[in-house]
This record gives structure tokens, C-alpha cells and sequence, in this order.
């Protein structure tokens, strides 16, 4: 929410800035960019490790990348046959396990349980290298979805809908189709300023599909609050249940709107 603040009205002394929890959006390091003059340098790490994949000092960053393998870890990524490939899962080679993973949860036998396979740590996270060995995150294993039988990443999706002016914060789930068989639904919250309805609905809707390739387009929305962990984590898992739980797929809840509703979008 911070970032919809003027953030250039809150002078800062800082040298670096690094992001930890949630995958940073593009918008939102362009917005620090354009407000303080800095980079922030995104990371990827999980409880279980320090820091795994990062933008150490010195070191080019692409925007919407999370770096580069940070020394101690050889990553790498598996597909869905567990071969290493340039996109899948992010896993840690334990042929020579690295310092930065701990041991094992106290009271339970072994490494870290249940998330080692065939010689792997699995972190459950999805990701793409590109030819420079940058790393960007896709999104968690069991929120990646697909829709019309193309893969859809909400990470995409809600970067995207980070840019429009009136989103705060944004959270993409499979939602129920009777023809698609799912198809994106995005839940978002508004910024300060702006109120829900069906014209602004409609202009999202039309923002989206100037954005992204027609099989990605969102097409259900809902204003709506987003359930979150303690520590401030989205909780889409939430959200696709209650999706799953729709009795049927064309009902309306309050603040809903589908993309048909608009006829005239272009």
C-alpha cells in the first residue's frame, strides 16, 4: 500500500534498498526508481535458507528479475519430468548441500521433510533463466493454472495489473468456465481515490487486453479485500477455494463482473 503513496514527498538517505517476502512487480520498482533514485534489489530466499537467488551490489539488474544464484547455492531449475531446464521448479542440488539450508525442523528425523526428492531440495516455486543466467520468478507451484489448456501465471497477470492507476494490490485465481474450464479471475483492491463499479471494471477489463496476449486476458473481476498471512502474504489459496466452491460457475457476487459484460470492448 506504501507504494501508492507520493513516495518523492518522503525524502530518503538511502544507499541500496533489497525487498524480501513477496515477489517484487516492475511497477513497483520503477515507481522507488522514479520517486528516490534507486534500485531495489530483488531476492528470492525461503524460511527454510538465507538468501538464495538475489542483485548483489555490483551486479546489473533486470527489471522484474530476481538475480542471479547468490554463492553456496547451485540452483537449479527442474521441469515437470525433473530434468534441469530453463523453466521449472527451483530446486537445490544436494550433491554437495549447501550451508545456507538448515538441517531439519527440531523434533523431526532428517532434512527438511517432505521437500527433498531424487537428490533435490524443491521449493515449490517456478521460474525462468534467461541466457544470462537471470532468474524470474512465475509464481508458486500450486498457483500456476491453466486456462483453455494454455498456463497462466497470476504473478504475470497481477504485475500487470499493478500498472493501472486505480489498483492497489491485486490477486489472480482460476475461476470456474463451463466452456474454458477455468479461466483468470482477478480480486483486487482500489487505491485511494477511486471507487468500484462497472466503469471502472470496464476500463480494467480493456486495460488488461491492451496488455497481454488474448489467452492471458482476465475475465472475471471483483472488488474485493484480500485475505492475507500474518506477515502480509496474499492468500490465494483462500481465494481459490471460494472459487472452487461456486455451485454454479455464472453466478454473481456483489461487485462482480464478467468480462462479457461489455460487449463493446475493443
Amino acid at each position: 500500500m506504501l507504494i501508492q503513496e507520493k513516495l518523492a514527498d518522503y525524502p530518503v538517505r538511502l544507499r541500496e534498498a533489497v525487498s524480501a517476502g513477496e515477489p517484487l512487480n516492475p511497477e513497483v520498482i520503477e515507481r522507488v526508481k522514479a520517486a528516490w533514485g534507486i534500485t531495489i534489489r530483488d531476492g528470492f530466499g525461503q524460511t527454510e535458507t538465507t538468501a538464495m537467488i538475489g542483485n548483489p551490489p555490483g551486479q546489473a539488474i533486470k527489471p522484474g528479475s530476481m538475480g542471479r544464484p547468490l554463492p553456496g547455492y547451485a540452483v537449479e531449475l527442474l521441469d515437470a519430468g525433473g530434468r534441469p531446464a530453463d523453466e521449472g521448479e527451483v530446486c537445490l542440488d544436494l550433491s554437495a548441500p549447501p550451508l545456507g539450508l538448515m538441517l531439519g525442523y527440531a523434533g523431526e528425523q532428517g532434512q527438511v521433510t517432505g521437500s527433498e526428492r531424487e537428490g533435490y531440495y524443491r521449493t515449490g516455486d517456478l521460474a525462468c533463466r534467461d541466457a544470462d543466467g537471470y532468474i524470474t520468478y512465475i509464481g508458486r507451484t500450486d498457483d500456476v493454472f491453466k486456462a483453455s489448456d494454455y498456463r497462466i501465471s497470476p504473478f504475470e497477470l497481477e504485475s500487470v495489473l499493478l500498472r493501472h492507476p486505480a489498483i492497489a494490490e491485486a490477486a489472480v485465481v482460476p475461476c470456474p468456465d463451463p466452456v474454458r474450464c477455468a479461466v483468470p479471475k482477478a480480486f483486487v483492491m482500489l487505491a485511494n481515490g477511486y471507487s468500484p463499479g462497472g466503469e471502472l471494471a470496464r476500463g480494467i477489463f480493456e486495460f488488461v487486453r491492451l496488455t497481454v496476449a488474448p489467452y492471458k486476458r482476465i475475465r472475471r473481476l471483483e472488488f474485493s479485500d484480500l485475505p492475507k498471512t500474518i506477515s502480509g502474504k496474499i492468500r490465494r489459496v483462500e481465494l481459490r477455494n471460494m472459487e472452487k466452491a461456486r455451485l454454479v460457475p455464472e453466478e454473481r457476487r456483489k461487485l462482480e463482473f464478467f468480462e462479457e459484460d461489455f460487449p463493446d470492448l475493443k
